[in-house]
């Protein structure tokens, strides 16, 4: 791996990082009275709406024959397919969730 390969992977995990303990902070914020449970979904999805759009750009880029890499192109849609599939499961969660309450007698 050259040396601009690994500093792009390394960056890369440190902003994956970063979001995680961002994550973390927005728990804490919304215990005192921060964003909901909405907007942090709405966050999400757009997030990933991002993702998809980055990734379809960067492939239509490469199919044109401009200057970016394959292995760019790769990594970016593997991220898109892998954030879409988190949203897919949260939501079949959240489904599986309000059936279940609406089975719940009172």
């Amino acid at each position: 791996m050259s040396n601009i390969s690994m500093q792009q992977a390394l960056a890369e995990i440190r902003q994956i990082a970063s979001q995680v303990n961002g994550a973390q902070a927005v728990e804490v914020a919304s215990e005192k009275g921060g964003p909901g449970f909405a907007e942090l979904l709405k966050q999400a999805i757009g997030g990933v709406n991002d993702l998809q759009t980055r990734a379809s750009g960067m492939a239509d880029s490469f199919a044109r024959g401009e200057d970016v890499a394959l292995s760019d192109v790769m990594i970016t849609s593997q991220k898109a397919r892998v954030s879409f599939e988190a949203v897919k499961q949260v939501r079949k969660h959240l489904l599986e969730a309000y059936q279940e309450v609406s089975r719940m007698q009172i």
